[in-house]
């Protein structure tokens, strides 16, 4: 599964501009999730918008094994690619 989740990590820099930032939250807290495991930052401040934005997100899958936030981002990945080809045609 981490050749598969690494392969799927470089796939999701192609992901295309228009994909929605809550989107992209999602595969930061899953990858985060996936390679760290749990928070292990304090939250950043309030002034500090896009770091916070991130956070959560990771906050949110904090959960999930190493395995689930793996096959989650792979799925989410897949998902993304499958939508950006159909918009695209």
């Amino acid at each position: 599964m981490q050749e598969d989740f690494e392969e799927h990590a470089e796939k999701a820099k192609t992901l295309p501009e228009s994909t929605t930032n809550e989107n992209k939250l999602i595969l930061y807290g899953l990858y985060k999730q996936a390679t760290v495991g749990p928070v292990n930052t304090a939250r950043p401040g309030m002034f500090n918008l896009r770091e916070k934005a991130k956070w959560d997100a990771w906050k949110a899958v904090e959960g999930k094994s190493k395995e689930e936030a793996m096959n989650d981002y792979i799925t989410k990945v897949k998902q993304l690619l499958e939508e950006a080809a159909a918009g695209s045609t």
